[in-house]
């Protein structure tokens, strides 16, 4: 006959009650604190993640912050040049000239001799694949009478779509002092390109293009990367660092994800992959997130 006396009831109810603390607790704590690792300083670093089907913000950091946007500036300049097929003021088979102030533009250039013109088609790819800064001024040249016009234009525009914290100053995105803009807005322009041009959105998912008898690859590396990713564009200049705007959209998904400002391409795709997994991660976007930035 065992000598072990019955487990009282008292120690019973209060091995359940802790239980049930237990899993009451496990049940409303807080979700874990997740690390991001940012390829940029703190001073040039600025994102943005958004539901393009919603508009609801999923992700930022210094989105309103105003930076230099380099060759996302070109997403307006394109932003225009449909609007003017749109209207049947040019056909994709019109010839846009290129000026000597447009053929004189450092690279990147398909580099244009005196007189020389180029379809509107070839200039919508070269924009977008090759982010031809002679090719971008010849058309704010073509559609605004001056790049000084046109980039008023850009600006104008800017406004009416909600860009509140843009200035335009060219077309191509070189630098310049006074031509700002922000994440949030890059982010804005970003969907207003998909939503109010889709029939010709394809063109920012083409990696290259041939012209004149030469294959013309491109920069944006974030294409076949990332399943879903279908465009949009990237940018660098020294003072802004590697700038990217990019779509994804895939299983019922749509995202627009903005990032300016990293040390390299390479890190700054790193890090728009990073948030695409973040963004359609529920357990991981609703997480607390410490940012490391490249100096800590």
């Amino acid at each position: 006959m065992s000598d072990q006396r019955p487990f009282p009831l008292i120690q019973k109810l209060m091995a359940a009650f802790a239980l049930l603390v237990l899993v009451a607790g496990c049940a409303t704590a807080p979700p874990p604190e997740t690390v991001l690792a940012v390829p940029a300083a703190p001073q040039k670093y600025a994102a943005i993640v958004v539901d393009a089907r919603t508009g609801k913000q999923l992700f930022e950091v210094n989105s309103t912050a105003q930076r230099y946007p380099a060759s996302l500036t070109k997403m307006m300049t394109l932003y225009l040049l449909f609007e003017a097929l749109e209207s049947g003021r040019v056909s994709k088979e019109t010839q846009i000239p290129v000026s000597d102030n447009a053929a004189r533009q450092p690279p990147t250039k398909l580099r244009f001799r005196r007189g020389e013109t180029i379809d509107v088609d070839s200039a919508i790819r070269a924009i977008v694949v090759k982010s031809a800064n002679d090719v971008a001024v010849a058309v704010g040249e073509y559609l605004g009478g001056s790049e000084e016009q046109f980039a008023a234009m850009m600006t104008a525009r800017a406004r009416q779509l909600g860009m509140t914290s843009t200035v335009f100053r060219n077309a191509s995105g070189l630098p310049d002092a006074g031509q700002m803009t922000s994440a949030r807005d890059m982010a804005v322009l970003g969907m207003a390109l998909r939503n109010r041009f889709p029939q010709h959105f394809h063109y920012f998912s083409e990696s290259d293009f041939m012209f004149r008898g030469r294959l013309v690859r491109g920069h944006n590396d974030m294409l076949g990367r990332v399943r879903g990713v279908d465009g949009i564009k990237t940018g660098y200049i020294r003072a802004s660092g590697f700038n990217i705007v990019t779509s994804y959209s895939a299983d019922g998904r749509q995202l627009i994800v903005v990032v300016m400002g990293a040390d390299s391409a390479r890190q700054r795709n790193d890090h728009v992959e990073a948030l695409i997994q973040r963004s359609l991660s529920p357990t991981v976007a609703d997480a607390k997130t410490r940012l490391m930035f490249v100096q800590q």
